[in-house]
């Protein structure tokens, strides 16, 4: 009779018990790139494994660097009330659950503690998480949990303060861009903003610039980077390097798209973007358009309605396909054009001539000029709780007296080129 084959014994009922637990801490913490989220789910989790007052005392950011080199191992100190807290600031904390069965049995109103670094192996510690309770003491098992747990929370804890770092360079970087356009012609009236997204959305490639060109004309650009983080800032400043550079040639805004598009064609590193160019002439009274895959701009009259400018819309900037056309129209006094990235119309699921539609849509108070105009614009669609980085820049012919000779803002007389 053939004998009968074992296989592996079953694990004992306390070892398959800590691998649930443990399995539990890996679905519950760091289920955001979020450290006081994450801070929040550790305490919570080892309020009810093993149960106790849980509380983790974190090291700043800032600060992180004089922590110890090395993490201790997790320290239990039982029947000390005056070591509850000591030494913490002001920590996060969680309480068990209402009948939780670590608070009942033997040694009721003993004060147990159980100390873990918040550290991953041997790094620089990031924290302590401390536990406490009223009953019977923790148990060799309650240290492997809540030395598991707290290295699970500060590894998502250095992910999210990387992620942190990264967003804040590549914010101070866009805004320092940003808020530093060129100046136009004092003939014009300009106005721009620039809205991050919320604070856990990497910052992206929005950006405007002005330029100032010959004969009393001015080029407005608003363009936006494909992509969102440190690089899309970066390639945005290239871009904007470009733009300047080739804008200085005096092309029309088509031909600068062309050469733009050829110049960024050939660095594979850059992303692709979309580009909206607008030359301001004050003294013809027009505006020449030309878009590389951007929305188009909005047209406020003096009496507050909008209305949308049709051009035809070349592909992005990048492709090296170019066949980007102008279109000019008249540009009345007290109009004002508003460029703006499409952060400040889109919506989640909702088609983009829907949202178009809505600004198309939006009656303002009359003659509010630039500045105003921003302003209403953003507050009416909510851009500053948008899903994504706005940026917007609004111009409008400043009215001058006209001078004894005639010459208005003193640039207008000079003869245009003649394209």
């Amino acid at each position: 009779m053939a004998e009968r084959e074992e296989g592996p014994a079953p694990a004992p009922e306390g070892a398959r018990r800590l691998v649930e637990v443990l399995e539990a801490a890996i679905g519950s913490i760091g289920t955001t790139l979020d450290e006081a989220a994450t801070r929040r789910e550790l305490t919570a989790f080892l309020a009810r494994h093993p149960g106790g007052t849980a509380a983790v005392t974190p090291v700043p950011s800032a600060d992180r660097h004089s922590a110890p080199d090395t993490a201790p191992p997790a320290r239990r100190d039982s029947g000390d009330p005056d070591a509850v807290g000591r030494g913490h600031g002001d920590p996060d904390t969680a309480r068990p659950d209402p009948g939780a069965p670590a608070a009942a049995g033997a040694g009721a109103g003993v004060v147990h503690t159980l100390t873990a670094p918040l550290a991953v192996d041997r790094e620089r510690p990031l924290g302590t998480v401390t536990l406490t309770r009223s009953g019977p003491p923790y148990t060799e098992d309650d240290r492997v949990v809540l030395e598991q747990a707290a290295r699970l929370a500060a590894r998502h804890i250095r992910h999210a303060r990387r992620l942190a770092a990264t967003e804040s360079v590549a914010l101070h970087l866009q805004r320092a861009l940003v808020a530093e356009p060129g100046r136009p012609h004092p003939n014009l009236e300009i106005a721009g903003r620039y809205l991050p997204a919320g604070p856990r959305t990497l910052v992206g490639g929005d950006w405007f610039e002005t330029v100032r060109l010959h004969f009393g004309r001015s080029l407005l650009v608003v363009g936006d980077v494909m992509g969102h983080g440190l690089e899309a800032a970066v390639d945005m400043n290239a871009y904007r390097s470009a733009l300047r550079e080739v804008a200085a040639t005096d092309l029309p805004p088509h031909r600068v798209l062309r050469h733009l598009d050829a110049v960024v064609a050939e660095d594979g590193a850059r992303r692709p973007a979309t580009c909206l160019l607008v030359r301001v002439d004050p003294g013809r009274g027009t505006a020449t358009f030309a878009s590389a895959g951007h929305l188009p701009p909005a047209v406020f009259g003096p009496d507050g309605s909008a209305g949308l400018v049709d051009l035809p819309v070349g592909p992005p900037l990048g492709t090296g396909v170019g066949g980007y056309e102008p279109a000019t129209r008249p540009l009345g006094a007290g109009d004002t054009l508003l460029l703006f990235t499409d952060g400040l119309v889109e919506r989640r699921g909702e088609d983009i001539d829907v949202s178009l539609a809505r600004l198309a849509g939006l009656r303002l108070p009359p003659d509010q000029g630039p500045e105003g105009v921003v302003e209403e614009v953003l507050r009416r669609l909510d851009a500053r709780h948008a899903e994504d980085d706005v940026a917007v820049l609004a111009a409008r012919v400043r009215v001058r007296p006209a001078s004894r000779t005639g010459g208005g803002d003193g640039a207008l007389p000079e003869p245009h080129p003649p394209w």
